[in-house]
């Protein structure tokens, strides 16, 4: 089965509540990172949050690319998706709400991404997202290209 690897990130004005999420699938991580621009996808996403944006962004590249007959790695620096498939258990067993009684927020996103998640073979990997320029990898470079396309997408909104 072939590797690709996914690097979603987003950005949004917490005032207006739009975001931006953007996302790369990278077939072969060797190509440069001009060649790697045009490949980077943009989609605004409303009433939302950064950490539903982030959900919102991978769930839409994931079904964007689940016809591929790959495995995935993604990257995220996003925390709550790293941490989602540890929490799959305690949250389906609650049903999705909290000890008070109260229903998650972004409880149907949660459950589109284990649905996803159970349909296609990922892994996830997570990135920090802000490094300095000497620090940066190739993964890091490739993960900044889609970080700063999700930026520049809400900057042009603003």
């Amino acid at each position: 089965m072939k590797t690709q690897w996914l690097f979603t990130d987003g950005s949004v004005n917490t005032a207006s509540k739009i975001g931006y999420g953007a996302y790369l699938l990278v077939p072969d991580l060797t190509l440069s990172l001009d060649s790697l621009k045009p490949g980077i996808k943009l989609k605004r996403f409303e009433q939302t949050s950064s950490s539903k944006l982030e959900l919102q962004t991978l769930l839409w590249a994931l079904k964007e690319v689940q016809a591929y007959d790959a495995k995935f790695i993604v990257y995220t620096d996003s925390q709550n998706i790293i941490g989602l498939p540890g929490r799959r258990e305690r949250l389906v067993r609650s049903n999705y709400y909290t000890k008070n009684h109260k229903r998650l927020r972004h409880f149907e996103l949660y459950q589109a991404f284990y649905q996803i998640s159970d349909q296609l073979n990922i892994a996830f990997v997570k990135i920090s997202g802000h490094k300095a320029a000497g620090q940066k990898d190739q993964i890091d470079q490739i993960f900044a290209l889609v970080d700063q396309a999700s930026r520049a997408a809400l900057r042009g909104f603003s």
